[in-house]
């Protein structure tokens, strides 16, 4: 049972190694093919690359991946929708278009 157990982690971290190595050539590929011609910058090495990356999902993302971060906003909102009374409904609705560049809030 633990030989299954270790098998099954090693496979995981040959996976994991795998994608990560495959994130960091695409990351690189892309960089390399457009940012140098569209803006002079430099071109990037493995290296950077998969530190590049790694930097923009600290900054810009999660490490969770899928879609399933946006849910538990969606409910907290959900959530806070239902506790309004209709006139905090209206008045977000008619922050959320002004915001939003429409108007007339009633569009």
């Amino acid at each position: 049972m633990r030989r299954m157990w270790s098998l099954r982690g090693l496979k995981f971290a040959l996976f994991a190694a795998v994608a990560v190595a495959l994130a960091g050539a695409v990351t690189m590929v892309l960089w390399n093919a457009l940012l140098p011609a569209l803006f002079g910058w430099p071109a990037l090495g493995f290296w950077q690359a998969l530190g590049l990356l790694l930097l923009s999902k600290i900054l810009f993302g999660s490490f969770r991946g899928g879609r399933g971060g946006g849910r538990h906003w969606r409910a907290r909102m959900a959530e806070r929708w239902e506790g309004m009374s209709e006139e905090e409904r209206a008045r977000f609705r008619a922050g959320m278009s002004h915001r939003c560049g429409r108007a007339d809030p009633a569009a």
